[in-house]
């Protein structure tokens, strides 16, 4: 039975919740966890394999021109973070439903020992061939992490004390993204780039001791456990894999119109149609159809969805604006742009106070219609702006964002049971990272079209005439005359205003799809105490 999610946030008795979905009797003894404070050293490795996720591509990102300097492969270096992408996304609906049928224990041990083999495997490597197939092999583990560590969160924390665990999860996100690049820039300088990926087997091996030794699932009916439906998971995995692949290599290796583009889109859209058949007939399927009929995990989905597209705008294209526009150095860009991961986790922290009030969907609708409102700001700012008013923005950002993720990954977790937990939790994160790479690509598109036009209206001399030699000039503000340089700094800021515009309307997206398609009450499910 669902209950109506309360004016506090916790289940009211009452009527069951039509969106809620099937939760058998004997719910506990399949395997619905008691609820109650875990052990320390289980929070402790949770940490560790969300750090494990989190470190990886700051750490990686930075040590690049050591990687290509010594190993070569500078034209294919940016699939070090394309494939491990690729892997972790395709990954999390398969590594959700499987953590529903075989327990979180397993999945999570079977990630983290993958996660560790890949880092091994990559310190090891001897080409950029074999960097990038190892890397691939780190983000099949990476995927397993992210995904069932959000789940356990749930499992082991009732509803009140879920956002205390979910804050600790951001800061340690937060915290990746402000001490990595650093931490993997001092790593690379005097230790070497393999140890990049060594410095993972001490708090992979740890992660991996804490969990098998102290975290304990309740023993689970086996009359819960159905086939795997592995033609369900093979389909998902080349589909997702087709798609991203399309949306990665679309405008950079060859053009949007091209034939390797429509043939990989058109292929993924017959693999999507396949998947959808096979999914229907699996006994039990790896992505269910229940995930897109209950209102609202479908509004979830999506909201989330459009959350990763619109996050491009501050993460990727807010350091280039910093450094090309204001004129700052990687450190100073790195500061305006980390003051958002300081102001998410605290206003994640606090968020419950809101969402116990006016539920899980106002609190959501509120932050992202706050953020949606912050990103359009940025447009407005005056040319040039001072660096303390992008900097304000992104710390206003992410205290936005902090209402909006949290109030739906504790809501739409607590409105399924322990069985579908896992496969919800994935889908969410699946959207939300498909988000990220339509995002990257659609936000590409434009800036590349934005500057492109500018530059074609420009006659001065020494304006680069190929956006291929954009960045170098960037890089080389020296080798341009004084007005081709604030030609070409202005081209990039309004490449940049237009993405924020544009993931402004993304938010806007976001807020409609929360107050038009999820039910203003989650149907939240009784808590087993």
């Amino acid at each position: 039975m669902g209950t109506d999610e309360g004016g506090d946030g916790s289940p009211r008795g009452g009527a069951a919740g039509a969106a809620g979905g099937k939760v058998s009797a004997g719910e506990a003894e399949a395997g619905i966890p008691v609820q109650g404070r875990p052990p320390a050293k289980v929070v402790a490795s949770l940490m560790l394999c969300m750090a494990l996720v989190a470190l990886d591509l700051t750490i990686v990102s930075t040590a690049v021109p050591q990687i290509v300097g010594d190993i070569g492969g500078f034209s294919v270096f940016s699939w070090l973070f394309s494939g491990y992408l690729l892997a972790v996304t395709v990954t999390l609906p398969v590594y959700g439903k499987l953590s529903d049928t075989f327990g979180r224990k397993p999945v999570l041990v079977f990630g983290t020992a993958l996660f560790l083999v890949g880092s091994l495997l990559c310190a090891s490597a001897w080409n950029m061939a074999a960097l990038i197939a190892f890397r691939i092999v780190q983000g099949l583990g990476g995927g397993a992490l992210q995904s069932t560590v959000q789940t356990l969160a749930a499992d082991l924390y009732p509803l009140r004390e879920r956002p205390r665990i979910q804050a600790r999860m951001t800061t340690v996100w937060a915290s990746s993204a402000l001490i990595g690049p650093a931490l993997g820039g001092v790593i690379a300088g005097y230790a070497g780039w393999r140890w990049t990926f060594l410095i993972n087997v001490p708090m992979a091996g740890l992660a991996l001791w804490l969990t098998v030794r102290h975290l304990t699932e309740p023993r689970r009916s086996p009359g819960r456990r159905g086939p795997v439906d592995w033609a369900g998971a093979l389909g998902i995995f080349a589909c997702g894999g087709l798609l991203l692949f399309a949306l990665v290599q679309g405008g950079v290796a060859w053009p949007w119109l091209s034939p390797p583009s429509l043939g990989l889109l058109g292929a993924s859209a017959v693999l999507a149609a396949v998947v959808v058949r096979v999914e229907r007939r699996a006994a039990d399927p790896i992505l269910p159809g229940w995930v897109w009929r209950r209102r609202t995990i479908a509004a979830v989905n999506l909201a989330m969805g459009a959350l990763g597209l619109l996050m491009v705008a501050p993460m990727v294209f807010m350091p280039t604006y910093a450094q090309s526009v204001l004129g700052l150095g990687p450190v100073g860009a790195g500061l305006v742009t980390g003051l958002m991961t300081l102001s998410w986790p605290l206003s994640a922290a606090v968020c419950q106070h809101v969402y116990r009030r006016i539920g899980f969907r106002d609190t959501a609708a509120l932050g992202m219609g706050l953020a949606a409102a912050v990103l359009f700001s940025f447009t407005l700012l005056p040319s040039p702006a001072r660096p303390w008013q992008p900097a304000v923005i992104m710390l206003l950002l992410g205290a936005a964002l902090g209402l909006f993720q949290l109030p739906l990954m504790a809501g739409v977790q607590s409105t399924v049971g322990w069985a579908e937990r896992g496969t919800t939790t994935a889908s969410v994160l699946f959207c939300r990272t498909v988000g990220q790479a339509v995002g990257a690509a659609l936000m590409g598109a434009v800036a590349n079209a934005t500057v492109a036009a500018r530059l074609a209206r420009e006659r001065e001399p020494g304006l680069p005439h190929r956006l291929e030699d954009v960045s170098r000039a960037l890089a080389e503000p020296g080798s341009l005359s004084r007005a081709a340089s604030e030609h070409l700094r202005e081209a990039v800021a309004a490449a940049v205003h237009h993405i924020f515009l544009g993931a402004a309307f993304a938010g806007v997206a976001a807020v409609l799809v929360l107050l038009l398609v999820a039910p203003r009450r989650f149907p939240v499910l009784p808590e087993h105490e």
